[in-house]
């Protein structure tokens, strides 16, 4: 029986290439993404190229509804999750006082907070079972400060 990873921004980068990986070691994938036309032409190469069964949930981090609702699907589906990878994230740049304070909110949400959500929703079931693994994606931004960039650098802190 194949497992299944979950992969958070497998619509491009990183997530994208952490989606082929799965696939291609023959464990399903379900892509999670805001962009459902990326998701789903990927979902359609990774099933015809390694065989594997790929779902689609489009979902917007940023929301703070969306990890309940990505683990409600989830179950309407009948899927338990074996590998969490939380990938989603994204930056933004410029003198802080400048920046657009919901967009630093929502960067907050994404980087943070939906991850911590996620993972709290999906790691019962794994501790449960005793199999399962998550891996969260930081970045070296996270080890110093850096200039114009201040909240990501925090978020990556707190993943790292």
């Amino acid at each position: 029986m194949a497992k299944t990873a979950l992969i958070t921004g497998a619509s491009a980068g990183l997530g994208l290439e952490l989606a082929q990986l799965f696939a291609a070691d023959k464990h399903d994938v379900v892509l999670v993404a805001r962009r459902r036309d990326q998701l789903e032409a990927l979902a359609t190469r990774l099933a015809a190229e390694s065989g594997v069964v790929a779902g689609v949930i489009s979902a917007d981090l940023a929301d703070p509804g969306a990890p309940q609702r990505i683990v409600d699907e989830l179950a309407r589906r009948g899927l338990s999750i074996e590998f969490l990878v939380n990938n989603a994230g994204f930056g933004t740049s410029g003198p802080f006082v400048e920046r657009d304070l919901l967009r630093e909110l929502a960067m907050v949400q994404v980087n943070v907070a939906s991850l911590v959500h996620l993972t709290r929703l999906l790691l019962p079931p794994m501790v449960a079972r005793r199999s399962g693994r998550v891996l969260n994606l930081g970045s070296t931004a996270g080890f110093m400060p850096g200039p114009f960039m201040s909240v990501y650098y925090a978020t990556k802190a707190f993943v790292n």
